[in-house]
């Protein structure tokens, strides 16, 4: 156990000095590690939302403004299923409730309406495996021509678990396009979304970009009649535009296009004005669309459609064939910006509303990297006397190995880019105390063997061999907790978990190579006859 080949040595120590100049640009500056050689390691630790400051956002999913929108597209959808061929007779067609209803005026077509009807249940899968589906909605067709499709209570919650899980993802490709370091998204409960933004500082912006649905569409515009007349037709719609003083535009309800048809957006100058624009670009099949509306609309104006307000109405001069186009608005520079990311992101499925927002400084993360830096600094300071007084020299060694463990951890944590939060220092501070665990292990079966006789050397050799097993045990049965900590939980105690999994590794290399190889070169150097445990 004591013996170590050439390259074995080679290979332990250049983990060591790999982790130390990986935590290395830790101690230092983002500024001064800037200045460094480029060879040289510059990546440091991600600090937590509660050691840097940051945004603190939690979201709930407005289920109302949800339903009353998903409603309104399903009225348009059995409206378009009575035209089809043979059309059916009906009347009182509207949103009442928490459903839809509407009379059929020939009897003898219930079940056809039935069947057309069916579809637009809109079946929901329960989970990714498959699982038991649900219908969104219920179907009820009365003997007396009234059909009433509403919201099931399974199917609503289905479908706000997928809103949360899409906009979950929404917003992570926001942020990230807004360039903050390592956001925090997670689900807190069934329909709440919790936001953290560790070191950003304009949280103003976070909370347009994130909070904003950014439902882009486009619409022909009605020019026939007034939007304040009562004799627009069904299918029409009057949307404000986001002018001061705003202008009414009667648009037609069903988008020509969406947003799920732009491939690409970007933040330009127009060529004529040179004020901001958006620039975008269609799939091939948006543009397609795009070219033929606009061959059979030549000078008639279309609106540009962001969350139920107008950004613009630009009039069609020419068939817009190349399946590109830019959107004005009056736009500042980081405006045009901004929705360029909202676009590229994707919109959210549903409006999100604030529930709970903090601003926290970074004086707050000062005082707890200082109190944690203190705490550390006597805990290890302990734990390190105690390991002089009870065992001498290999005392001295296992301080030395610990303090190899913690240099580890600190490296593998900024190379694997985690976000080391307060619980986290916490994890590396239990780290600290319960590293030594298996140097004592050990220790103690050398004690052992040298009073039952052995030599020195054979003692040390014998403490090590026989002291593998127990430490093995023991790590990996930690490392299970910790992983299902890590599993199971969020936010700080996932922080906790990290750490301490990564903390349960790297002490069983420190102590089953990084020590004993300390160990053993004291065994050659010395060549002890005694031990003084």
């Amino acid at each position: 156990m004591l013996h170590f080949t050439r390259w074995k040595m080679i290979a332990i120590l250049t983990v060591v000095v790999v982790g130390l100049l990986a935590a290395l640009p830790n101690l230092f500056s983002k500024e001064t590690v800037e200045s460094w050689p480029s060879w040289v390691p510059k990546r440091q630790m991600v600090l937590g939302l509660d050691l840097q400051g940051g945004a603190y956002l939690l979201y709930e999913v407005d289920k109302q403004d949800y339903v009353q929108k998903r409603l309104r597209s399903l009225v348009g959808d059995i409206r378009k299923a009575m035209l089809e061929e043979p059309r059916i007779g009906y009347s009182g067609l509207g949103v009442q409730g928490q459903g839809v209803q509407l009379r059929i005026r020939d009897l003898s077509q219930l079940d056809e309406v039935k069947k057309r009807l069916e579809p637009l249940r809109n079946q929901l899968a329960t989970s990714a495996l498959g699982g038991t589906a649900v219908n969104e909605f219920d179907l009820t067709v009365g003997n007396d021509g009234l059909v009433q499709m509403a919201y099931s209570q399974a199917g609503l919650d289905q479908r706000i678990r997928q809103i949360v899980d899409q906009s979950i993802e929404v917003i992570g490709r926001r942020i990230d396009q807004l360039g903050t370091v390592e956001p925090s998204i997670q689900r807190q409960g069934a329909d709440r979304i919790l936001v953290e933004a560790p070191g950003l500082d304009d949280p103003e912006r976070l909370k347009t970009l994130v909070g904003q649905t950014a439902q882009l569409t486009f619409h022909l515009v009605d020019t026939g009649v007034s939007p304040t007349a009562d004799t627009r037709k069904p299918g029409t719609i009057v949307l404000n535009s986001t002018d001061n003083p705003p202008v009414a535009y009667v648009l037609e309800e069903a988008p020509l296009l969406t947003g799920e048809d732009l491939t690409d957006a970007s933040a330009t100058f127009d060529s004529r004005t040179n004020e901001p624009v958006v620039s975008f670009r269609l799939s091939s099949a948006g543009a397609r669309v795009f070219g033929e509306v606009t061959q059979k609309n030549v000078n008639r104006p279309f609106a540009i459609v962001l969350d139920d307000k107008v950004i613009s109405a630009p009039v069609i001069r020419e068939p817009i064939l190349g399946g590109s186009g830019q959107i004005s608005g009056n736009f500042s520079i980081q405006s045009a910006n901004d929705l360029a990311i909202l676009l590229r992101a994707g919109s959210l499925p549903a409006k999100l509303t604030i529930v709970e927002e903090r601003n926290i400084g970074p004086g707050l993360g000062a005082d707890s990297i200082r109190s944690g830096k203190i705490a550390a600094i006597i805990g290890t300071v302990a734990v390190c006397a105690f390991m002089v007084m009870t065992y001498g020299v290999l005392g001295w060694i296992a301080n030395i190995a610990v303090i190899v463990n913690v240099i580890l951890i600190f490296s593998i944590v900024t190379i694997l880019g985690a976000t080391l939060s307060l619980p986290g220092i916490a994890g590396v501070i239990i780290t600290v105390g319960t590293a030594v665990d298996s140097n004592v292990l050990i220790y103690e079966r050398i004690r052992e063997e040298f009073r039952s006789g052995r030599s020195a050397i054979a003692s040390i050799d014998a403490g090590f061999h026989k002291a593998l097993g127990t430490i093995l045990d023991a790590n990996v049965t930690t490392l299970i907790a910790a992983l299902v900590l890590f599993y199971m939980g969020s936010g700080p105690i996932r922080g906790f978990a990290v750490t301490h999994a990564i903390g349960v590794a790297t002490t069983m290399f420190t102590a089953f190579t990084f020590t004993r190889l300390l160990v053993a070169m004291w065994v050659r150097w010395r060549r002890p006859t005694t031990i003084s445990l």
